[in-house]
């Protein structure tokens, strides 16, 4: 079974880098035509789609993220990392990794992604940028 675990600060200041880090077990990054992507959630609204990585190594981002944000993976550590810059408090939100077998992938600014999108996901890690 696969099992993905978030790691990352919790709390940032305005301005600094956001890098967060999702291990998987039970499967290979390197799966075969598998998606693995980031989603946050911020308090009181729904899940925002963030990036996707495939077994390929191919990476895209939702439009609202493109530009500030990294998506790569460790394969030594069978890993998946984000890296968000420039945070503001506006990127307070529980930030999710997730996956599925099947390709992912949404370039539009807002992306329907709901928890039957994917078929594993993380229990999530907080993040509050505060100064």
């Amino acid at each position: 079974q696969v099992q993905l675990q978030e790691s990352g600060p919790g709390l940032l200041k305005p301005s600094q880098t956001l890098f967060l880090s999702c291990s998987i077990s039970g499967g290979s990054i390197g799966m075969k035509d598998s998606s693995w992507v980031w989603i946050r959630q911020p308090p009181g609204k729904g899940l925002e789609y963030i990036g996707t990585l495939t077994d390929r190594g191919d990476i895209y981002f939702s439009s609202s993220f493109k530009g500030r944000t990294s998506i790569s993976r460790v394969t030594a550590k069978n890993q998946v990392t984000l890296q968000l810059n420039s945070v503001t408090p506006e990127d307070t939100a529980v930030y999710f990794c997730a996956g599925r077998k099947g390709y992912y992938i949404c370039l539009a600014d807002v992306c329907d992604v709901g928890k039957s999108t994917f078929e594993w996901w993380g229990q999530g890690t907080q993040v509050t940028v505060s100064s």
